[in-house]
C-alpha cells in the first residue's frame, strides 16, 4: 500500500464477532442536527467535539445495505468500501473490515477464482478490495483473484500511444476516458507493491496518467471527459478527437489518481516530474474555477454561469482531497490548502442527518456517459449515490488527519 505498514491478519475471533446478516441501527451522531455546522463557542467553555462523520456515513450505509444487498461487482460499490477501509483504519472497527471482507466473499472463491472478465477498466476498480484483503488476512485467494486483472492487462486494448482503452468493447474502443485512470492505476501500484511487482506497476500507472493527462488536459488545467484516437464517437471534435466538456467528475477521477499514483511512484521515476507538472497546473485550474458561493465545482466546470448548472457533490470530495494530499506531500503551493477547506464546508453543506438519525449526502450525479452541456447538466442528483459516498469518505479521512473539521 502507498504507506507501508505491518500486517496486522483478522483473527476469527474478530470476524465471528462482527454481524454481517443483521447490523445494528444507527444511532445519531454526537451534536446530530440537521446539517452540519460549525462548533459553538461559549465563553468560559470548551467547543463540543465535532462528530465524526465518517464513522456517521459508515454507519448509516451499513444500517441500509448488507453485504449481500449493498450490489454487483462494481466501481461505485468498489470506491465506497475503499472509503469505508479507510475509516476502519483509523477506527480498527472489525465491522468495518468483516464487512468489506463479506462483500468481496460473494465473488472470490476458495480457489481464488472470480467470475469477472475484466474487459473495462471500471470493472478493475474493486480489485483494489482484493489487495486489501490480501495485506489484512494473508489469505491467498485475494493474491490470485487480483492477479487475474493484473494478467488481463497483458492484453489489454490500447491506443497507439499506449493508453488503455476505456472498454474493449466496439463502443469504447480507441478512447481514453479521465475516469479510466482511477479505475485501474491505484490498484495497479498497490498491487505492486503488496505483491512485488512494483517495477512494473508504478512504470504502467505513471505512464498511463502522462498519456492520458497529454491528451484530455486544455490550456486552462482542467481536462476534458474524453478522447477518441479513431475520431469516430458521436461527442468526438472530427479534428481533435476529444470531448466537447470538462464534467467535473471525470476530473475528479483523473486528480485522485494522480495523487495516490505520486505518492507510489519512487522519487526518480522517469515520468514525475511530468505527473507533477500536470498535477499543479490541474491545480491551477481548480482555483480559477472553484464556485465562490459555496465552495463545490460545478458539473461542467468551467460553464458555472450557464443555465441549468450546478454544483456537484462527489467531485468536490475528489477535489478537496486530491488538493489537501498534494499540499501534504509536498506537490502543491501551500496556498491550496485554503480551496481545499473551503470544498470540504461546502461539501459539508450537502450533508444532513434525518429523524431515523442516519445521514444522507444530497447533490450527487449519477454514474455519466461522455456528452455535452445539455447531458451533463440533466444528470440526475442523488441522495446517497455511492459515487459520493465514497468520496466523501476519503476527503474526510484526509482533512480529519489535517486537523479541519
Amino acid at each position: 500500500m502507498r504507506r507501508r505498514r505491518l500486517r496486522a491478519a483478522l483473527t476469527a475471533a474478530a470476524l465471528a464477532t462482527a454481524t454481517l446478516v443483521t447490523l445494528p441501527a444507527v444511532a445519531p451522531p454526537a451534536t446530530a442536527a440537521p446539517a452540519p455546522a460549525a462548533t459553538a463557542r461559549t465563553a468560559g467553555h470548551r467547543p463540543a467535539a465535532a462528530p465524526d462523520w465518517s464513522t456517521a456515513v459508515v454507519d448509516s450505509t451499513m444500517a441500509r445495505y448488507t453485504p449481500d444487498t449493498i450490489g454487483g461487482w462494481s466501481y461505485p460499490v468498489g470506491l465506497y468500501l475503499y472509503g469505508q477501509y479507510l475509516v476502519y483504519r483509523r477506527t480498527h472497527d472489525p465491522r468495518y473490515l468483516s464487512y468489506i471482507k463479506a462483500y468481496a466473499d460473494r465473488f472470490v472463491r476458495a480457489d481464488g477464482t472470480i467470475g469477472q472478465s475484466f474487459d473495462s477498466l471500471d470493472s478493475m476498480q474493486a480489485g483494489r478490495l482484493l489487495v486489501i484483503l490480501h495485506h489484512e488476512t494473508g489469505q491467498d485467494r485475494y493474491r490470485k483473484a487480483a492477479r487475474k486483472i493484473r494478467d488481463r492487462l497483458n492484453s489489454y486494448p490500447r491506443t497507439a500511444d499506449g493508453g488503455f482503452w476505456h472498454a474493449d468493447t466496439s463502443s469504447r474502443a480507441h478512447q481514453l476516458w479521465a475516469d479510466g485512470v482511477y479505475m485501474v492505476n491505484p490498484f495497479l501500484v498497490e498491487y505492486g507493491e503488496e505483491f512485488g511487482d512494483s517495477g512494473y506497476a508504478d512504470d504502467e500507472a505513471a505512464r498511463q496518467l502522462a498519456v492520458y493527462g497529454g491528451h484530455l488536459q486544455a490550456p486552462n488545467g482542467l481536462l476534458k471527459h474524453a478522447y477518441d484516437e479513431s475520431e469516430s464517437a458521436s461527442w468526438a471534435d472530427p479534428r481533435t478527437g476529444l470531448a466537447p466538456e470538462h464534467w467535473c467528475r471525470a476530473v475528479g477521477w483523473y486528480a485522485m489518481a494522480l495523487v495516490d499514483v505520486l505518492d507510489a511512484i519512487p522519487a526518480d521515476q522517469p515520468r514525475r516530474p511530468e505527473l507533477l507538472r500536470i498535477l499543479r497546473k490541474l491545480a491551477g485550474g481548480l482555483e480559477t474555477y472553484q464556485d465562490p458561493a459555496t465552495g463545490r465545482w460545478f458539473q461542467v466546470m468551467d460553464r458555472g454561469d450557464r443555465s441549468g448548472n450546478w454544483t456537484e457533490t462527489s467531485c468536490s470530495s475528489m477535489f478537496a482531497y486530491a488538493l489537501a494530499r498534494g499540499v501534504r506531500q509536498g506537490y502543491l503551493d501551500p496556498r491550496y490548502t485554503a480551496v481545499a477547506r473551503r470544498a470540504y464546508q461546502g461539501v459539508l453543506a450537502r450533508l444532513s442527518v434525518g429523524a431515523d438519525g442516519r445521514t444522507q449526502l444530497a447533490g450527487i450525479s449519477v454514474g455519466t456517459n461522455v456528452g455535452d452541456y445539455a447531458y451533463y447538466v440533466g444528470r440526475t442528483r442523488a441522495t446517497n449515490d455511492f459515487h459520493g459516498l465514497g468520496a466523501f469518505l476519503i476527503m474526510n479521512e484526509q482533512l480529519r488527519a489535517e486537523g479541519v473539521s
